[in-house]
């Protein structure tokens, strides 16, 4: 079973360019610790003071493994320490959850204009 951990930031919208260097780089640490990384996304249109990041991983039991790792992770504490030096992050919301398994990474079929 995939468990899912959806992370809604709030940010300071002035402090995108510190909040992508951060995202970008959990790129390295959050694989390497044992999570399974979906990917940060930033504002782009509409609302601009939220972020979001999805990590997956087999089961909440590797989930609390993966944290454990985490804390003693060198790259991961330099990138906690960014974040609470710089202030880029106003607030940070955890939900976890469970995909559809059928929905899971559904990647997108080539187009065909003539079916249109």
């Amino acid at each position: 079973m995939t468990v899912s951990c959806f992370i809604e930031y709030k940010i300071n919208p002035f402090k995108l360019a510190q909040f992508t260097r951060y995202a970008n780089n959990w790129g390295q640490i959050i694989p390497r610790c044992g999570g399974e990384l979906v990917g940060y996304f930033l504002p782009h249109e509409g609302t601009n003071y939220q972020a979001f990041g999805i990590i997956s991983f087999d089961s909440l039991a590797s989930y609390e493994a993966y944290r454990i790792r985490l804390k003693q992770d060198a790259q991961a504490i330099e990138n906690f320490e960014f974040a609470k030096e710089e202030q880029f992050i106003l607030q940070e919301m955890r939900r976890f959850l469970t995909p559809v398994e059928s929905t899971y990474w559904c990647k997108a079929k080539a187009f065909n204009k003539e079916s249109v």
